[in-house]
C-alpha cells in the first residue's frame, strides 16, 4: 500500500499536541521519518538527541491545535 506522508505528518502533528507540556513541549514517541519531516517543515525543533521531547515552533503549535480539532474534534 502506498501511503500519503503529508496526511501522516498532519496526524502526527495533531497527536503531538495531546502530549503538550511546559508551554510548547511535546513528547516525541512517533515515527522518526514523520518527526524528521515535521522538523524540516519548521513545525518542531530537531527530534534527534537525548531529550524525550521536542519544542513546537510558533507555527507548529498553532497548526497542531488546528489539526487536532479538524481531524479528531467531535462534530456538532
Amino acid at each position: 500500500m502506498e501511503l500519503d506522508e503529508s496526511r501522516i505528518d498532519d496526524a502526527v502533528l495533531a497527536l503531538l499536541y495531546l502530549g503538550l507540556h511546559q508551554g510548547a513541549r511535546a513528547w516525541k514517541g512517533f515515527d522518526w521519518g514523520a518527526m524528521e519531516r515535521l522538523y524540516e517543515a519548521g513545525m518542531i525543533t530537531d527530534p534527534r538527541g537525548r531529550a524525550k521531547s521536542v519544542m513546537f515552533t510558533e507555527e507548529g503549535l498553532e497548526r497542531s491545535r488546528q489539526l487536532l480539532e479538524q481531524l479528531f474534534g467531535k462534530r456538532a
